[in-house]
């Protein structure tokens, strides 16, 4: 078989999408291998919301040069997102590249390369073409671990003014809802007792179901909840204009809803939050805490920051840490702001220097791991059910697991292979920043 090495960058949605790629050149004789040396195809799967991204990718390509000139017969593709804004450019800048493709036409991926390999031509495809996209791919071959992701929802029709996704995922599109049911169906029967609902802006949901009606995000949960071998449901990422009241029920009404939510406010300063396009206040994003703690008390809470954006005054991130200290998050990612090509806050005049953002993420960094820690040490000396996924780097008699409220949970187990992929009860004995220590109950 012919060899395909990938490498991935970027969000879950970008994992999903090399499993898919994997899949459907797997399906035309690739098999994948660890490192690019060897490879008859390597493809870089890019992300373009971090710093830098066209430049880490031009990067990469420097260092597969060496490759590409030992067997000067490896395709190399370059898709993702910085694929969708580069385009030509990318065969420009470099000449080792012989396919550039798109996170919406990927599944066209086979004809690229028979055509690569047929005609002696450089391929680019940069369509949106989603209503059919998830048709075209084959089965996949996930599923055989413990979790597992579906895409439910792709694009945005938001227009953050930081964000390039509406740019290179296009516009919302939701899948139906018997076609995520087949997903979750499969998955099941090949042992997987969590999914993991993936979108750009996951909530926005609005696929058919069989009658042709809308359905909901919560109602998809609840439809994909009466599987019985699924026993957990996640989703990511929200936005908050689509946190629906339904969807606020559902947290309280369906078990198999997993209580933590991973729901981006961006900024805690009303000022920064128009400027950024949200199209909300940091007034409602309490009052959406507020109903989401009332239907579910226990619930962790999860968001996005960025520091430093274009005009942020002093009193801006001060209002930022504000809502952090109010709140009380789980487990936050934040950044500092830095310009997409091509997004309206690139151009925008005043821009925060180096210095003074360091500086913001610094405190906010510190703020939100001592929210953390706390929220950890909570657990200590209670039980709580366990999925474990996986042996623990570097030992196998040590496993890995998640906690209901997504924290990540060690503990020993010399027997580890009898616990791999099933909810076992363990009692938490200690907290770090970052995990939590226990051990298997006797009774498990």
């Amino acid at each position: 078989m012919k060899k395909l090495h990938i490498k991935t960058y970027g969000c879950q949605m970008n994992v999903y999408d090399s499993d898919r790629m994997q899949d459907l050149m797997g399906a035309v004789g690739y098999e994948t291998i660890d490192i690019p040396d060897g490879a008859d195809m390597v493809i870089i799967n890019t992300c373009h919301i971090r710093e830098k991204a066209a430049e880490k990718l031009f990067s990469d390509l420097g260092r597969l040069r060496p490759f590409k000139e030992k067997n000067d017969k490896m395709i190399v593709a370059v898709a993702g997102c910085v694929a969708q804004a580069e385009g030509e450019e990318i065969f420009k800048r470099s000449k080792i590249v012989d396919i550039v493709v798109g996170p919406e036409s990927y599944q066209t991926l086979p004809d690229l390369v028979g055509k690569v390999i047929r005609d002696k031509k450089k391929q680019i495809n940069l369509d949106f073409i989603p209503d059919n996209k998830f048709d075209i791919l084959p089965e996949s071959k996930a599923g055989i671990g413990a979790s597992a992701f579906i895409t439910v929802q792709e694009g945005c029709d938001k227009f953050c003014t930081f964000c390039v996704v509406p740019y290179t995922r296009g516009a919302e599109y939701s899948r139906e809802v018997s076609k995520i049911y087949d997903d979750a169906r499969r998955l099941a029967d090949k042992g997987v007792k969590e999914v993991y609902f993936l979108g750009q802006n996951v909530n926005a949901y609005h696929g058919f179901d069989e009658k042709g009606v809308t359905t909901s995000l919560a109602k998809l949960i609840e439809k994909i909840a009466e599987i019985p071998q699924i026993e957990r449901i996640r989703y990511t990422t929200s936005h908050p204009r689509d946190m629906s009241d339904d969807l606020i029920a559902a947290h309280r009404d369906i078990k198999k809803l997993m209580p933590f939510l991973h729901l981006p406010i961006q900024s805690g300063s009303n000022s920064v939050l128009k400027a950024m396009n949200r199209k909300h206040t940091r007034q409602d994003y309490f009052k959406i805490i507020e109903k989401l703690r009332h239907a579910r008390p226990d619930i962790g809470l999860s968001s996005d920051f960025i520091v430093g954006f274009p005009g942020e005054s002093d009193k801006d991130f001060e209002d930022t840490l504000d809502l952090v200290h109010q709140i009380g998050f789980t487990q936050c990612y934040s950044f500092k702001y830095s310009p997409r090509p091509g997004t309206p806050s690139a151009d925008a005049k005043i821009q925060i220097v180096k210095e003074v953002k360091d500086e913001r993420l610094a405190r906010l960094q510190k703020l939100l791991t001592t929210q953390q820690t706390t929220f950890n040490q909570k657990f200590e000396g209670s039980t709580m059910p366990v999925l474990f996924e996986k042996k623990a780097p570097k030992s196998d008699s040590q496993l890995w697991g998640k906690s209901p409220w997504l924290q990540s949970v060690v503990v020993a187990a010399p027997n580890a292979e009898k616990y791999l992929g099933k909810i076992v009860d363990v009692n938490i004995a200690k907290a770090r920043p970052s995990s939590l220590v226990g051990e298997i109950t006797t009774t498990s």
